[in-house]
């Protein structure tokens, strides 16, 4: 089957205008200032909250 009219660029780019990606939201770590996703443990030194700290793996040479 065809479609009896075709669809405008506009139209469809119109349609499609909430599609874009949206940057992630960061927060800086309280201890080491590094950048990190709210809510969850830094990568750069395993900080969660004040009374709880995750062991982070040394990067083997």
């Amino acid at each position: 089957m065809v479609p009896v009219k075709k669809k405008s660029k506009c139209r469809t780019r119109t349609r499609r205008a909430h599609h874009a990606l949206r940057s992630s939201n960061t927060t800086a770590c309280p201890k080491c200032n590094a950048a990190k996703l709210p809510h969850a443990a830094c990568d750069n030194c395993g900080y969660v909250s004040g009374h709880v700290s995750l062991p982070i793996k040394e990067a083997e040479a």
